[in-house]
């Protein structure tokens, strides 16, 4: 690899770290409730979907877990990069994992990230309560997963056509 790719590589990776973060900063200021406390939009999964379908799984991993320490030492607290940590690994390992299998487009990738997350995050909140009630919510979460995770697909499958007709990517 030449040195002109590696620098635009590296660039263009510190760009999508600095969207991810935007869109979870932004996230953070959307007054979303849909009957579960804490439940959110997912929007910085749409840059991780990029990721995983144009950098690889390496450069995915890297800069989502670099927007969840940074972003919750700016915005947040340790308890909230525990939950983000834990919906994010579990994520963006069953994105990688589908994706591989090959049997979804990028919007499926994305919903099974979405619900994967939600799962990740609910079965933490059991432990961390110490209670199976919690358990309550989880119809809730596998929609609003599903639903989050189809819009981003779409919204990422749109940024990935673009970033290639740019030639950014």
């Amino acid at each position: 690899m030449n040195k002109t790719v590696n620098i635009k590589r590296i660039a263009t990776l510190g760009l999508l770290l600095a969207y991810a973060m935007i869109l979870s900063y932004i996230e953070s200021l959307i007054p979303f409730f849909g009957g579960v406390p804490g439940m959110k939009l997912g929007l910085p999964n749409m840059v991780i979907v990029l990721l995983i379908y144009n950098y690889g799984m390496e450069s995915g991993i890297v800069i989502n877990l670099l927007r969840i320490l940074l972003t919750g030492l700016l915005f947040g607290s340790m308890f909230g990069i525990m939950f983000s940590a834990s919906g994010a690994v579990i994520s963006f390992l069953v994105m990688v994992a589908v994706k591989k299998i090959n049997i979804f487009d990028i919007r499926g990738v994305s919903i099974c990230g979405g619900i994967s997350h939600n799962i990740a995050q609910l079965l933490i909140a059991a432990f961390v309560v110490k209670t199976s009630g919690i358990m309550y919510y989880l119809p809730l979460l596998l929609i609003s997963g599903a639903l989050t995770g189809f819009l981003n697909g779409i919204i990422a499958g749109i940024m990935l056509k673009y970033l290639k007709y740019m030639q950014l990517l």
